[in-house]
């Protein structure tokens, strides 16, 4: 009982923390049913740690795989992935104000009170590249919340939400 309660409360907990926004962009004349193999750039520098890294990929692997791709060492096309982190702006202040007059003269102060802490968001930057052909055919860029401290399975957690989020885009759906 108490590990499927602790279990059911590490979910509610990734499921509020990944709320992921995915921004897609695309080479519009791209045959995308001709890629089937991939691999990813040797000279990567994702701005994420090396366990990170390593669980970050395995998710996005697996995402693929999926997809019917496949890892070849002669690709059909190379992925490059950038991540960055960044504080968003304070929203909520609470306000304090004081203030006084006596026939022509007047006076006031007022004070902002941040409430609450920033919140810490991880951009992903996905490019995947045809060096033979187009170049970057398939760009997206994922946003979410990231928590610096979360536990490993919390982070593995994410990284499948936003891979999976990610991926949803791609193919692309045909415009009729």
């Amino acid at each position: 009982m108490k590990k499927s309660l602790l279990l059911f409360g590490l979910a509610v907990l990734v499921m509020s923390c990944t709320a992921v926004r995915v921004n897609y962009d695309y080479e519009k004349t791209t045959d995308f049913n001709a890629y089937k193999t991939y691999n990813y750039y040797n000279d990567m520098n994702m701005g994420m740690s090396e366990l990170d890294a390593k669980r970050f990929l395995a998710a996005l692997d697996a995402g693929l795989q999926a997809k019917g791709m496949s890892v070849s060492d002669s690709p059909d096309f190379l992925i490059d992935i950038k991540s960055n982190t960044f504080q968003e702006a304070r929203n909520s202040n609470v306000g304090v104000g004081v203030g006084g007059g006596g026939g022509n003269v007047g006076g006031g102060i007022s004070i902002g009170i941040p409430v609450g802490q920033a919140n810490i968001n991880r951009e992903i930057l996905f490019e995947f590249v045809d060096n033979n052909k187009s170049g970057l055919f398939w760009q997206a860029v994922s946003e979410s919340s990231f928590q610096p401290n979360a536990k490993p399975e919390v982070r593995e957690s994410q990284f499948k939400a936003i891979v999976e989020k990610v991926l949803s885009g791609y193919p692309p759906a045909p415009k009729n």
